[in-house]
């Protein structure tokens, strides 16, 4: 066997692109890369145990050179004994129409034929002709036009239904093959106008850093771009599952928890601190994760991450840290962000593409009062359904914490607080003396030094003790019901969703 052939026949195995039984389409433009591509595949179909067809997608854009394209591939599929599957599109119609630039709209329309052969049953696979050398120069587009890591995995061999055979080879080692065996093929003009950026790449950037810097250039950005891959990989699986795990879907939206969005994945070492109130820390060794997320939760709103950025990315992120001014965040697309409480929430776009927020989210909830018992040991949970939260009071040994001064919560003392025990609304005029001040302060004078949001204050809760306050979400508690040396049963109040 060819030693080319036999290259391309370990890449399809290794990343198991193909399988026995496929029926391949064999996307063919009729330049050389495709063209060679198809005698590969020609040659291997038999030890592949797979079926072939041609695909050609005609762009209308060249005119005469591109109806003779499409004759030269229907005439190669003819001399092969293939079925061939053709279609046209005015791509330049279709970006005046939707707006993209014609590069774009010429790849959206191309890709979508190919999942229309598969859609239909007439193929299982289609594989496309990308290479080394295309492989570099997506990934110098990436860098020139301002990309992250995900950017540098450049083309994946295998996305969906669409295999990549070539992305190992140079398009060179494809011409001395295609020359071997005499078979000629078509140049595309375009390839050579320098207006276009990946021209411009490919006829200037690419053979300077050759022959100013290192021969191996492409191979070496090939490289980079497999293990850039390697690592989007996994980010996709980890994101997934704190996709999965701490966010809440429903009615048009999605939920998370501000904690669990800013700190989704606890960390055993003592420099990330876990549990309630942790996203103070925010530990920027996490921030790569946060930010993958809400571009998941932006995916799982709209459908698609097109027109999300870094600085959308950024704005979500001042809302969940610091909440000043107002208290949503407008995305591409329709979709809006909202902070309500310790949560984010993401609506999608309604019918019109307008976001689906309903107008009961913006009214105060309802005032509310709940007796609580205060438990002899574990917990007493309080259900609160105005905000859709149950608040559990939880009993810990605090003289077995005493050494603990590092991982010790916040918690209030068992043995100060007095009946009757409420939890209710902030309302006006209430004030108490946190701990460590020496006065009382409002909780208003707290709310604005905190930025919360004036909607916001009304629903806010606060833990009432023989008609002294000792606890208010989010805040210090009460100088005279914190626990401090002495204490022997300590309670910590935890909030989760109903």
């Amino acid at each position: 066997m060819d030693p080319l052939e036999q290259r391309v026949f370990q890449a399809i195995h290794t990343s198991r692109m193909l399988s026995p039984g496929d029926r391949v389409g064999v996307a063919v433009s009729g330049g050389a890369d495709s063209v060679a591509l198809l005698h590969l595949l020609e040659k291997l179909r038999e030890r592949l145990a797979v079926t072939l067809l041609v695909v050609h997608f005609d762009h209308g854009l060249r005119g005469a050179e591109s109806e003779a394209d499409a004759q030269f591939v229907a005439d190669l599929a003819h001399a092969h004994g293939l079925p061939l599957i053709l279609d046209r599109e005015d791509v330049a119609a279709a970006a005046r129409t939707h707006k993209w630039n014609l590069e774009d709209a010429a790849r959206r329309l191309r890709y979508a034929f190919f999942d229309r052969v598969v859609a239909e049953g007439r193929a299982t696979r289609t594989a496309v002709a990308h290479t080394a050398d295309d492989q570099a120069e997506t990934v110098l587009a990436h860098i020139l036009r301002g990309t992250g890591p995900a950017g540098l995995a450049g083309i994946y061999p295998v996305a969906g239904a669409v295999v990549r055979p070539l992305l190992d080879e140079r398009r060179e080692t494809l011409r001395k093959y295609l020359g071997s065996l005499g078979q000629a093929w078509r140049e595309d003009s375009t390839n050579l106008d320098l207006r276009r950026l990946r021209a411009r790449i490919r006829q200037r950037l690419v053979p300077l850093l050759e022959s100013e810097f290192s021969p191996h250039a492409v191979l070496h950005m090939a490289t980079l771009a497999g293990l850039a891959r390697e690592e989007e990989q996994f980010w996709a699986a980890l994101v997934e599952d704190r996709f999965r795990a701490l966010v809440q879907p429903g009615d048009g939206k999605l939920t998370v928890r501000i904690c669990d969005l800013l700190a989704p994945l606890v960390l055993s070492t003592p420099e990330f601190p876990a549990g309630p109130g942790r996203e103070s820390e925010s530990p920027a060794t996490l921030a790569a994760l946060t930010e993958r997320l809400i571009r998941r939760l932006y995916e799982g709103a709209r459908g698609e991450r097109r027109g999300l950025t870094a600085k959308h990315i950024q704005q979500v992120m001042h809302l969940a840290r610091v909440s000043t001014g107002s208290r949503q965040v407008e995305l591409p697309n329709g979709i809006v962000v909202e902070r309500t409480f310790d949560e984010l929430i993401f609506w999608g776009p309604g019918p019109t593409g307008r976001p689906s927020r309903p107008r009961a989210i913006t009214g105060q909830p309802a005032a509310y009062r709940y007796p609580v018992s205060l438990p002899d040991g574990g917990a007493s949970t309080i259900s609160v359904p105005e905000l859709g939260k149950r608040f559990r009071l939880k009993v810990i040994d605090w003289s077995g914490m005493a050494r603990e001064t590092k991982s010790r919560p916040v918690a209030l003392d068992a043995d100060l607080l007095g009946a009757p025990l409420v939890l209710r609304n902030w309302q006006p005029g209430d004030a108490y003396r946190p701990v460590g001040r020496r006065h009382a302060l409002k909780l208003k004078q707290m709310f604005l030094a905190r930025h919360i949001p004036r909607a916001e204050r009304h629903g806010w809760p606060v833990l009432e003790s023989a008609g002294c306050i000792a606890w208010v979400r989010g805040m210090a508690p009460a100088s005279e019901f914190c626990a401090r040396e002495g204490t022997r049963a300590g309670i910590v109040i935890e909030e989760d969703r109903l």
